[in-house]
């Protein structure tokens, strides 16, 4: 009995079959097919797709998965602002890059599949940080928000981080043999630190990668609002 047939009636989720298609991408590489991912769950394919209604459905689905994961490590909070943002920037890449690095087929098949048509013929653009780009810009609006300080352009900020990660990340993984986690980390941390500081000068605030932005913005505002 095959192991589909075998499964046929036990429940299966959206996320049984999404870890599925995760395991078929790590091991086979960044082209899965449908068949492939429906045989890894144990199920038929028509039962797939009663869990999905389409590939860009299910492909989605993973893009979800990979930019919660992918970027866990910048909170959900101002915790990175209170701390100094060149440590904070290399323990947010440190756990970034292990998070691609255990699965870096993932990127590759997001990355590879920019485009899917969905069932109604619609063309679904695959954007691997939209997510990531949302939540900082988030974090960001809060912070300046709190101290108060000038929001506008703080959403071209975020796209513009997370698109250069995106990049660099394409770029990392393609040294061969084995990329070098530690080089990825510094590169990443000195760009995005780059961004942030440019994105503050431009307001004509100079900060310090050794002293955490809350307290940078705070000492400004201070200084421009002395009755505060």
């Amino acid at each position: 009995m095959s192991r589909a047939s075998s499964r046929t009636t036990a429940p299966i989720s959206r996320d049984d079959i999404v870890d599925a298609a995760i395991r078929v991408i790590d091991r086979d590489g960044p082209r899965p097919s449908m068949d492939d991912i429906a045989r890894e769950a144990g199920i038929t394919k028509p039962r797939l797709y009663r869990q999905f209604a389409d590939k860009a459905d299910l492909y989605t689905e993973i893009a979800n998965r990979f930019s919660r994961s992918a970027f866990a490590a910048t909170g959900e909070d101002m915790t990175l602002m209170l701390q100094p943002p060149g440590a904070a920037l290399r323990r947010v890449f440190t756990g970034y890059a292990e998070g691609i690095l255990a699965h870096p087929n993932i990127f590759r098949f997001l990355a590879l599949a920019p485009l899917a048509r969905s069932g109604e013929g619609a063309v679904l653009q695959f954007d691997l940080g939209r997510e990531a780009a949302r939540r900082f810009g988030k974090l960001a609006r809060a912070v300046a928000e709190a101290v108060p300080l000038e929001t506008a352009g703080i959403d071209y900020l975020a796209r513009a981080v997370v698109g250069a990660v995106v990049a660099i990340t394409d770029l990392w993984l393609e040294t061969a043999p084995a990329p070098a986690a530690a080089e990825f980390v510094d590169q990443a941390s000195e760009l995005v630190w780059g961004l942030i500081d440019g994105f503050l000068r431009r307001q004509d605030i100079t900060a310090d990668a050794r002293t955490p932005i809350f307290t940078t913005l705070a000492e400004v505002n201070q200084a421009r609002n002395p009755s505060y």
